[in-house]
């Protein structure tokens, strides 16, 4: 069985949400499939043009067509949860107060946001 793309529509709902991570600012805009599920994922980094900012956009295109290829949220999660590199420490976020890496903070983001329990998406 080949797995099938399942696109966002043109206009769709999303959430930015504004973080830090021991001094490295950015934002994370999700944008929503129509059941209010993650379908993509941005980030946007201060420091723009750094190795950091490009190794991030790549991250965000891989996970964003895992979601729209049928990765679930919980998987998706609980593989990204815990990675562990710089810039990791004290968050401005007070739902996830230390982070072990980027990827670490926007996984635990989803999971508090968009899941209920692992295994098990919130239903809108």
């Amino acid at each position: 069985m080949v797995a099938q793309r399942q696109s966002l529509p043109p206009v769709r709902q999303s959430v930015t949400h504004k973080f830090q991570i021991m001094g490295h600012e950015g934002y994370l805009t999700i944008g929503l499939f129509d059941d209010g599920q993650p379908g993509e994922i941005f980030i946007k980094m201060a420091k723009e043009g750094s190795t950091l900012s490009g190794l991030v956009q790549g991250y965000c295109r891989a996970f964003s067509l895992a979601l729209q290829y049928g990765l679930p949220l919980h998987e998706a999660v609980s593989r990204f949860k815990g990675m562990r590199f710089e810039p990791m420490g004290a968050t401005s976020n007070p739902d996830i107060p230390e982070a072990m890496s980027i990827i670490d903070y926007v996984a635990r983001y989803l999971e508090v946001n968009f899941l209920d329990e692992p295994g098990s998406a919130r239903q809108r």
